[in-house]
């Protein structure tokens, strides 16, 4: 297919109009080509597939559908696609230092300390009100334990910040993941008080943003659902900061999501 041609690709009874900006399959030279930006564009204005990505989320949650992998021997409970996103950008931005807020078995902090370990550099904090003895001995005897560090307690206790900031203050490159508590006021709090440790061309992400997305009875049994949830804190913090943006060319790619307009880029200092 050459240069400017258009093609209709049909997925599902979905029609993707695309027009190809020049060789896609580059087999002939052993190379993998990954989409171009104007594809992936026309693939995130797909308003069926976009719905079809979060039909996949709503009618797989029932099913914990995210609860069912695990990282190097460590159950994460994340979908694959924002494991590819967190793999791209961690070892893109090669912190120095990464903080995640919520640690349930530890397989995200696993994730995190195998890219740093075969970026020979850095350490990743977990943070959480309570590390239950099994994870945190699972944890602490893994083979990557020596690029992990746990600290026990809330995510917005002055104590706790402030020993992050400790360990912050003499790395050039940090990057911070919000997963804990996902209610808007615990989640806003917690954008405000690590935002600033974020270096610039880095990220803060703020997971389940999808909440606001999904139907009003998803979450019976927790303090937050529509309404009120992470991305209803991400919006009031955009709207006070001018710092960070939302990485769109991230979310378009990824389709499948469990952190739309969760994934926020320092940009200015």
């Amino acid at each position: 297919m050459t240069q400017g041609q258009r093609a209709e690709r049909h997925v599902n009874g979905c029609v993707a109009d695309i027009e190809w900006s020049g060789e896609r399959d580059s087999r002939s030279n052993g190379e993998h080509m990954a989409n171009d930006e104007a594809t992936i564009r026309a693939m995130a204005q797909n308003q069926r597939l976009r719905q079809l990505g979060l039909d996949f989320l709503v009618q797989t949650a029932p099913y914990k559908y995210s609860y069912g992998f695990s990282w190097l021997g460590r159950p994460i409970i994340q979908f694959p696609q924002d494991l590819v996103a967190i793999q791209e950008i961690i070892w893109s931005v090669k912190p120095d230092l990464i903080v995640e807020t919520g640690v349930a078995h530890g397989g995200s902090l696993v994730l995190s300390a195998s890219i740093l370990e075969l970026l020979g550099r850095g350490e990743v904090v977990g943070i959480d009100i309570e590390i239950r003895p099994h994870n945190r001995d699972a944890i602490e005897r893994h083979p990557l334990a020596h690029r992990i560090k746990l600290l026990e307690g809330s995510s917005t206790a002055s104590e706790v910040i402030d020993r992050v900031r400790r360990l912050a203050e003499d790395k050039q490159s940090v990057l911070v993941f919000l997963d804990s508590n996902h209610t808007h006021e615990h989640v806003l709090q917690e954008l405000r008080m690590y935002s600033p440790l974020v270096s610039m061309g880095s990220y803060i992400v703020a997971f389940d943003t999808v909440i606001e997305d999904m139907p009003d009875d998803s979450f019976p049994n927790r303090p937050w659902g529509k309404g009120n949830n992470p991305k209803t804190a991400v919006w009031e913090f955009m709207r006070e900061n001018d710092e960070f943006e939302i990485d769109k060319d991230l979310e378009n790619k990824l389709l499948i999501s469990v952190a739309p307009s969760g994934y926020l880029k320092r940009v200015r200092p």
